[in-house]
């Protein structure tokens, strides 16, 4: 039996650098009391709005909240959102030193509509083309110099396939890794699916794995289906771990000795919005305590069902990890 008080409170010895695809995400909660007579859509009564980190700017939070150390490296546009950016950031207490701010690219948001709980809309502001040039060079060089600056206990791509990860930044900072022996952990989207390489954890879900792989599973084979297609997978990149999320299943965890699944721990299921980012946070933060695969994952699962449970992209806190644990 580990004592989970123990483990968490280690958290807050670690400091994690997440390097991604950031973004403010913003909120709009109303009622609806009618439909409108202009469209067969709903009318939304606005009652209040809310302004939060969304994007690796969560994950960042989720490692805040859990007691940890963050820093964000990515890059956000210059204009009044990543300023609202950089303030929430700040007010959060994560350190901001890799931020590149770019006159070529606006600050990502998200704004989701909601009313009585229910998301009933989302308008998306991006550009997810990729860095350009010197942007680039300016990001890898503030990698550089917080990797140089702090002890990092770990770094996690957090890839949403905006255009702040490229090629060029996963091979510089995998080589930067290996010779400095720090964990990678990724939480990969499409585009970038092939070009991570012997990372410490590789964390897709379900849909990102077949898609990346270019493949098919059937729902019913799932579980049946994935050590296979696991196995196959880190042999070819070298990966050390892979994770699998599995919305409503739960999780599946392999490495080349031994391979759980761990079934889902949601009790009011309300919102799955960044339960990945959750994942991710609190997988990187028990690897760096040394925990074996099946603690991750149990962990993990824990930790992705109780944000699960609230409404909108919100980040998970020691105490009540603690509690749900014990």
């Amino acid at each position: 039996m580990h004592n989970y008080k123990d483990i968490i409170k280690k958290f807050r010895e670690k400091t994690i650098l997440v390097i991604g695809d950031v973004m403010l995400d913003q909120y709009i909660w109303g009622k609806v009391e009618r439909i409108s007579p202009e469209a067969p859509i709903p009318i939304v009564s606005v009652t209040h709005r809310e302004e939060r980190l969304g994007g690796a700017a969560n994950v960042a939070l989720n490692i805040k909240t859990l007691g940890a150390k963050p820093i964000i490296a990515c890059v956000i546009g210059n204009d009044i959102k990543a300023k609202r950016f950089i303030e929430l950031c700040k007010e959060q207490e994560i350190l901001t030193n890799g931020i590149i701010e770019s006159t070529f690219r606006p600050t990502t948001v998200k704004t989701r509509v909601i009313g009585h709980n229910q998301h009933l809309l989302r308008v998306d502001e991006e550009n997810d083309k990729p860095l350009q040039n010197n942007e680039e060079v300016l990001l890898l060089n503030k990698i550089l110099e917080i990797i140089e600056q702090f002890k990092i206990d770990a770094i996690i791509f957090e890839d949403y396939d905006k255009g702040c990860i490229t090629p060029n930044l996963i091979q510089f900072v995998q080589t930067l890794a290996k010779t400095r022996q720090i964990p990678i952990t990724v939480d990969p989207k499409h585009r970038n699916f092939m070009q991570y390489y012997e990372c410490t954890l590789f964390k897709p879900n379900l849909k990102e794995l077949t898609i990346g792989l270019k493949t098919d599973i059937e729902k019913e084979k799932i579980l049946d289906q994935l050590p296979t297609l696991c196995t196959e997978f880190m042999k070819l990149k070298r990966h050390h771990t892979i994770m699998v999320t599995l919305s409503e299943l739960g999780v599946y965890i392999a490495n080349h000795q031994e391979s759980f699944h761990i079934p889902t721990q949601v009790r009011n299921l309300a919102d799955v919005s960044g339960a990945g980012d959750t994942v991710i946070s609190t997988a990187t933060l028990c690897l760096t305590l040394g925990l074996n695969i099946k603690d991750i994952a149990i962990i993990s699962n824990i930790a992705a069902g109780i944000v699960c449970e609230k409404v909108g992209v919100v980040p998970i806190f020691k105490d009540e990890l603690e509690q749900r644990l014990s």
